[in-house]
């Protein structure tokens, strides 16, 4: 048993679930001397103890005892305080390794094919960078990304859908040094697939043009690269000569229809159309209440700032869906690996993080289609 690992998931644990030494110790039936002996891995706890934490922490007793990576080159920011930063990172941490080492004993890495562009990709100029991404990638100039997932994974960007009941986080990423290049991404329920799309594409940015701010210690948001992000991710996924064309032949509908029918069309949320309208001066800032005011006219509803137009009560039928945002390679590489042998079914299990009955049936899923 490793104390010090011992030590630091539980501590870990603790802090993102805001409980006090205290606290858990009532929880868990011992004395307070007792947690912190454990946390300064002073003495060796009896296992009826560590299942005792482990029930009132919520984790597998198992969770206790891996030893976890500690992420370096990494970029994420938020702008208030977030109380679980360390459980996500080691979440990732595990998650990096396990992408990796399938990778390796099935022989499929893949190399960061956006890499070369990287130095050709000025901060000064983050439109043009984000048409050189497009262009490598293969993208016409007036193509939708109908599958972004897909399409970073393509280029050998690792994908992780990330599940945080939290509006202050929607991604972050981290670079190749540390096991990457990957971007992790909030798919909590609340957050629209819409957002979820640009928060990958907003990564993205991070990973071309802000390469020297990937670094653990800093926390706090740098308003002028995340603009700069914000703004290839537009047009990333909204190229310019796109938007022009799918916006001048939706003129005779009205703005509301207008507006919906080019964000569906490039899967991005109708703030970032209306954004692109205010970045080249085709409206002003009232248009942000004109919008609102047309929206609430057409479906009786206030639209909050925060919120996209969700698919609820025919609120707005083409809206994105759950598998709008799809990744699969990781669960792709884990059945190849399962199905050669080459890992166990436990094995498989805990990479997928599910458990053995879960495995078990997930793999009669497999086998039900070849």
């Amino acid at each position: 048993m490793n104390l010090q690992t011992l030590a630091n998931n539980i501590r870990r644990h603790r802090n993102a679930q805001r409980l006090s030494q205290k606290r858990l110790a009532d929880m868990a039936g011992i004395s307070v001397a007792a947690i912190k002996n454990i946390e300064l891995a002073k003495n060796e706890p009896r296992m009826k103890t560590l299942q005792a934490i482990a029930k009132h922490l919520n984790v597998k007793l198992q969770e206790l005892f891996y030893p976890v990576r500690r992420l370096q080159k990494v970029r994420f920011r938020s702008k208030k305080r977030m109380h679980f930063r360390e459980n996500v990172l080691a979440r990732v941490a595990r998650w990096l390794d396990d992408f990796n080492y399938l990778e390796e004993i099935l022989n499929e890495q893949l190399s960061f094919t956006l890499q070369p562009l990287i130095e050709q990709c000025n901060r000064e100029n983050v439109i043009e960078a984000a048409q050189l991404c497009r262009e490598k990638l293969g993208l016409k100039s007036t193509e939708p990304i109908y599958d972004i997932c897909g399409l970073l994974e393509h280029t050998g960007i690792k994908v992780l859908p990330f599940t945080m009941a939290s509006d202050s986080f929607f991604g972050l990423s981290v670079a190749g040094e540390d096991g990457g290049p990957a971007v992790i991404i909030n798919v909590w329920d609340r957050i629209s697939v819409e957002r979820q799309i640009f928060s990958a594409a907003h990564e993205l940015a991070h990973l071309i043009l802000h390469r020297e701010a990937f670094n653990i210690d800093q926390t706090n948001e740098d308003k002028k690269e995340e603009k700069e992000a914000d703004l290839f991710a537009g047009h990333f996924l909204m190229p310019q000569k796109g938007f022009q064309m799918e916006w001048n032949e939706a003129a005779g509908l009205d703005l509301v229809d207008r507006v919906f029918k080019v964000k569906r069309i490039y899967r991005v949320s109708y703030k970032t159309v209306l954004h692109r309208l205010l970045e080249h001066e085709v409206v002003d800032d009232s248009i942000w209440k004109k919008f609102n005011r047309l929206y609430l006219r057409r479906y009786n509803r206030k639209l909050p700032f925060k919120e996209e137009p969700m698919a609820i009560n025919s609120i707005e039928p083409e809206g994105m869906k759950r598998i709008d945002f799809q990744e699969d390679r990781f669960n792709r590489l884990t059945r190849d690996a399962l199905e050669k042998d080459m890992i166990s079914l436990s094995r498989g299990a805990e990479i997928l993080n599910c458990t053995i009955i879960d495995m078990k049936e997930l793999l009669d899923n497999w086998e039900a289609v070849i």
